[in-house]
């Protein structure tokens, strides 16, 4: 143990080095001024100053999500604190690792209403994994230590540590992170081998059965991916996959359906919907991926493979729960499976893609294309076209009808490359995380996939690329609208448009031109090739503005309340359809 004293500042800087952080996201104030202070006088923790809080966080989740690392935050107290909560509420939400380190007024002001103090504590119990107060110099490295360990293991997670600036001057001794496990928090990693014999069992006997991937299985890292596939490839059983599940397995192979739930692929939901034997790899059966409880995949037996025991029988009860670490799980599958000569029937795997082939010619995803008005999933066809095979490709989004566009149009071949706002939907999300994953990346290809309402949440962070050359290219599917709410009133409240047209958007091509960056624009079909090639080209912040159909909605669709064979697909599609009355929508 060393018995140097130094500065609480100095210990925490010290302890973020000693766990291999390389780059914090924040924005300074008066509570948190010591360790800008420390910042100043070392060069081996790269710095980001953010224009808004909030904008830390998702560019910490940016950086997290495409790196496997944990993403680091500064903020100081008070509105510093609560301006983040929206963040980690969605790192929360979407299992995601972050360290988020709050200033905090002097522990003697603590509860006597200091000038910028809030409960931080208090305030982010609910939205975080684990939080700290750290009220003794004597503990701040351990705690440090210890946050890092919380958020990485088990479900990843965001934790705070709320620092009170008394401590962050203080003398102390720096503690260095200890090796082996966390004397009360040790997450199952291995799973229960009787119960991953019996999920053999049930897939050696499956004539309909079911891969159905989540964001665990990226979580777990690039070897869960790597044992997902060739899981899936040795039994030749479907796989279909949550909007975070993309890219874990490659979207190119046959086996594959494209993403299920409320905006998933037409196969993917029927075949959720009639599967025998299901196996749910680390996603967690939330409600855009189940619709009706008590019609979601009413004739199958369900495998559940999660690290998280709270999340096994809590919307879904299954059959078979496996609590533990998917790759470990996976692993222990694959030797079960390899060892069984017992194989499933062959005319019954057969006659089961047979009609999962049948529901795929629907081609469910087409649309009725235009010469004079782009169309949005034109527009993402023509982006995937120019960066189809590129490994630098990254693809952020913010949320709305172009965010399930792009779940459905852009193609993920391999993990990490590919991050959005689920659980909790927040717009604002994409321009910082593509931020995040540009500083993390600063050669790559990042892309924002943006609506003009979401993209205007936190636009200010135009600043921060500006200020530190990020080439983060924002592609804007602009419908004047915000496209998702308008859908919903025009599907289910009588196409009565409360507050949601923008009509008042700013010209974002001179927008962009005021942050240093380069504006461009489109409004016809033939111009979407050059724009997109152009804004690949520039190696600068660039914010494309597509000019798309105001009226076009994003289809297949299972509407709130419904059963996944409830869908409402496209008029080009054809039936089913939906009929829409005074009293909402009806289903024909």
């Amino acid at each position: 143990m060393s018995t140097d004293q130094m500065t609480g500042a100095e210990i925490i800087l010290k302890a973020l080095a000693d766990q291999g952080v390389e780059v914090v996201f924040g924005y300074p104030g008066g509570a948190v001024l010591p360790i800008y202070d420390a910042f100043f006088k070392q060069n081996a923790i790269r710095h980001i100053l953010v224009r808004q809080e909030g904008g830390a966080v998702h560019a910490a989740e940016g950086y997290a999500r495409s790196t496997g690392k944990p993403g680091v935050v500064l903020v100081t107290s008070g509105p510093g604190a609560t301006n983040a909560v929206t963040g980690l509420t969605d790192a929360l939400m979407d299992s995601i690792p972050v360290v988020c380190l709050t200033g905090q007024v002097a522990t003697h002001l603590i509860g006597n209403d200091a000038f910028q103090e809030c409960d931080t504590v208090g305030i982010t119990r609910p939205c975080t994994k684990h939080n700290y107060l750290v009220k003794d110099i004597n503990d701040l490295a351990r705690v440090i230590h210890e946050a890092f360990y919380v958020a990485t293991s088990g479900r990843p997670g965001p934790v705070v540590v709320d620092l009170p600036k008394d401590i962050q001057l203080g003398s102390g001794t720096y503690v260095p992170p200890k090796a082996g496990k966390h004397k009360s928090y040790r997450p199952q990693v291995k799973g229960d081998i009787g119960k991953i014999r019996e999920a053999v069992e049930l897939l050696v006997n499956a004539k309909r059965p079911l891969f159905y991937s989540g964001g665990g299985v990226i979580n777990s890292g690039p070897n869960a991916s790597k044992l997902l596939i060739d899981f899936v490839k040795m039994t030749g059983f479907p796989i279909t996959s949550t909007l975070l599940g993309l890219g874990a397995y490659p979207a190119s192979d046959r086996q594959f359906l494209g993403m299920l739930g409320m905006h998933g692929t037409y196969e993917a939901n029927l075949a959720m919907h009639g599967c025998d034997v299901m196996v749910a790899v680390g996603s967690r059966f939330d409600d855009r991926i189940t619709g009706r409880l008590d019609a979601f995949a009413p004739n199958s037996k369900k495998i559940h493979i999660d690290i998280d025991p709270s999340s096994i029988n809590k919307n879904v009860r299954v059959d078979v729960p496996i609590v533990g670490d998917v790759a470990h799980v996976l692993e222990d599958m694959i030797k079960l499976w390899r060892a069984d000569t017992r194989r499933p029937r062959k005319e019954a795997i057969d006659a089961w893609w047979q009609q999962i082939d049948q529901w795929r010619a629907r081609d469910c995803l087409r649309y009725k294309a235009s010469n004079d008005i782009i169309k949005p999933q034109y527009a993402l066809e023509r982006l995937y076209a120019a960066i189809k095979g590129r490994d630098d490709a990254y693809i952020t989004t913010e949320v709305g009808q172009h965010q399930m566009w792009a779940a459905q149009f852009l193609k993920f071949e391999k993990p990490n490359r590919w991050m959005t706002s689920g659980g909790l939907g927040t717009m604002g999300y994409g321009l910082p995380a593509a931020m995040g994953v540009q500083v993390a990346h600063p050669d790559a290809l990042v892309i924002d996939v943006a609506g003009e309402a979401s993209i205007l949440m936190n636009i200010q962070e135009m600043s921060t690329l500006a200020q530190y050359r990020l080439p983060v290219k924002t592609f804007i599917l602009n419908n004047r609208y915000m496209g998702m709410v308008r859908q919903w009133q025009e599907l289910l409240h009588g196409g009565r448009y409360s507050e949601s047209y923008m009509d008042s958007l700013p010209d974002f091509v001179k927008l962009a031109e005021a942050f240093g960056a380069v504006g461009l624009r489109a409004s016809k079909p033939s111009e979407v090739d050059d724009l997109i090639k152009e804004m690949i080209k520039v190696k600068k912040p660039v914010i494309a503005d597509i000019a798309v159909d105001q009226a076009e909605n994003c289809f297949p669709m299972v509407p709130s309340g419904a059963a996944h064979n409830e869908m409402i697909l496209g008029d080009e599609v054809g039936e089913p359809k939906a009929r829409v009355t005074d009293a909402g929508l009806a289903l024909v």
